[in-house]
């Protein structure tokens, strides 16, 4: 798609200029898409591999967050001994609740409905507002990627801190946060096309947002080794009282927190095990809130991006650009807002 053609057709109304400079943005921003060479073979296998792994999940999880997954953080509650632990348990608990209760409110465009008549919009249906100009699709959105970013660090960081916790373990933590952020990518992709006037629920729709679903999973995997080893070493370092050699060089994570302690501290000083032990589900936590931020960040831009693109093409009658129409490479992004 060229930058610099006249998106113009016969009998359509010329763009507002809000429309045209981002309608400029999107030209380049998929350009440089297009012009990223493809995923090497082995890649594109994982990709597929894993992409149908996400989508199977997201259809069994559907709208809401199975009991499945919520059920052992609530049992695993009355079986941690130690009380300090127990906040974790129950934050992540009822955030599972809350995402249900998001997730079922993101899929509803009555919502989207409500809030264009609350902006001043006559409409009695969502599908409507593709008669608008663009700017009055994007007001619906008003800071929606940092909301999403906020809400991928509180729920990465609770994540984070219920993988620190003993009996309810990495595990449970990481497939309660896959699945968590699943419902959130799809609900959060569904909200935004109803912004723009297109129904989720269409095949069309479906696939570009399981693409952004497949995307979601290959990130969060890629926190899944730290985030193991930082439950391993709160695990080795419970309790202890001295260093050791093998300590040391079986977990780098807690050396590495006491070189760095040691560098903050008085010179010379000698920091004991237990402080580092306090410092590693804060480790945790920055993992998860870090990642889960940047994912559901990324969800939401992209997805208004492609939105942006639809509106626009659709209503002055172009072509979707060649990144959209050929796929787009899973790579970390250098312009996520």
């Amino acid at each position: 798609m060229s930058t610099h053609a006249d998106p113009l057709v016969d009998g359509a109304p010329p763009m507002s200029e809000y429309e045209r400079q981002v309608w400029d943005a999107l030209n380049e921003h998929w350009q440089r898409r297009n012009d990223r060479r493809g995923l090497p073979k082995w890649a594109s296998t994982a990709l597929s591999r894993t992409g149908e792994a996400a989508g199977n999940a997201t259809r069994r999880v559907k709208d809401a967050v199975p009991d499945a997954v919520a059920e052992p953080i609530r049992r695993a509650g009355d079986a941690v001994a130690d009380t300090a632990l127990r906040p974790a348990l129950a934050g992540a608990a009822a955030l599972l609740e809350l995402v249900n209760d998001k997730a079922m409110d993101l899929n509803d465009p009555k919502n989207v409905e409500e809030l264009a008549r609350k902006q001043g919009l006559d409409i009695d249906t969502f599908t409507e507002l593709r008669q608008q100009d663009l700017k009055v699709c994007d007001r619906l959105l008003t800071r929606n990627t940092l909301k999403w970013r906020t809400t991928g660090a509180v729920e990465g960081g609770a994540m984070g801190l219920l993988a620190m916790v003993p009996v309810a373990g990495t595990l449970t933590a990481l497939t309660a946060d896959i699945l968590v952020v699943q419902v959130l990518s799809t609900s959060i992709a569904a909200r935004i096309a109803y912004s723009y006037g297109y129904d989720a629920k269409d095949p069309k729709e479906q696939e570009f947002i399981q693409r952004l679903v497949q995307q979601s999973f290959m990130a969060q995997a890629a926190k899944a080794k730290p985030l193991r080893d930082t439950a391993r070493a709160a695990s080795a370092v419970k309790g202890r009282v001295n260093w050791s050699h093998k300590l040391r060089t079986d977990h780098r994570l807690l050396a590495a927190l006491e070189k760095l302690m040691k560098q903050l501290g008085p010179a010379g000083s000698r920091v004991p095990v237990k402080n580092v032990a306090k410092v590693v589900p804060v480790v945790g936590v920055l993992i998860g809130a870090g990642m889960n931020a940047a994912v559901l960040g990324r969800v939401a831009t992209e997805a208004q991006r492609y939105c942006q693109t639809r509106f626009l093409c659709d209503k002055y009658g172009l072509p979707l650009p060649a990144a959209l129409t050929a796929g787009w490479d899973d790579g970390p992004q250098d312009d996520v807002a």
